[in-house]
């Protein structure tokens, strides 16, 4: 996958960096742009779970339906989009440190576009995300470093 791809290191174990992140109720706490989360049905999140995750973006809150499609614990999983103009794709790989006690966490997200998102994605959505991607994930280290 191309696209934007950040990582960062977290002193939590691979199994609890996995938990956290593949919970998509956890997507407000560490997500400056992820207002709130609905899942799609009651079972545990696997492959073909759905959620929506409303998102702001500028002023807007535009819900968005991803669907799990691929999920290896601890080691990784991927999420796309499948409704709207734009539908992002994220792959995540968690990769253990040292002495298996600390990760390292890579996010790649790219796009998908139909019809005005041709034009949003280069223009607005990609120049944004590439500014909160390492602030998400260092708030994300925050939160797994201090409750660890």
């Amino acid at each position: 996958m191309s696209g934007i791809k950040e990582s960062i290191d977290i002193s939590c174990r691979p199994e609890d960096v996995f938990s956290y992140v593949t919970d998509p109720s956890h997507l407000p706490e560490w997500q400056e742009s992820a207002v709130s989360v609905r899942p799609v049905g009651d079972a545990p999140v696997a492959v073909g779970s759905r959620v929506v995750v409303t998102r702001r973006i500028g002023r807007r809150d535009i819900p968005m339906t991803s669907e799990v499609t691929e999920l290896d614990p601890p080691r990784s999983w991927r999420v796309d989009g499948i409704d709207g103009p734009i539908r992002g794709h994220v792959k995540g790989t968690i990769e253990p440190l040292g002495d298996g006690e600390r990760s390292r966490l890579t996010l790649s997200l790219d796009f998908e576009t139909h019809g005005i998102g041709k034009v949003f994605v280069p223009l607005v959505l990609r120049p944004h995300v590439r500014k909160e991607m390492p602030r998400n994930e260092q708030t994300l280290k925050r939160l797994l470093e201090g409750s660890a």
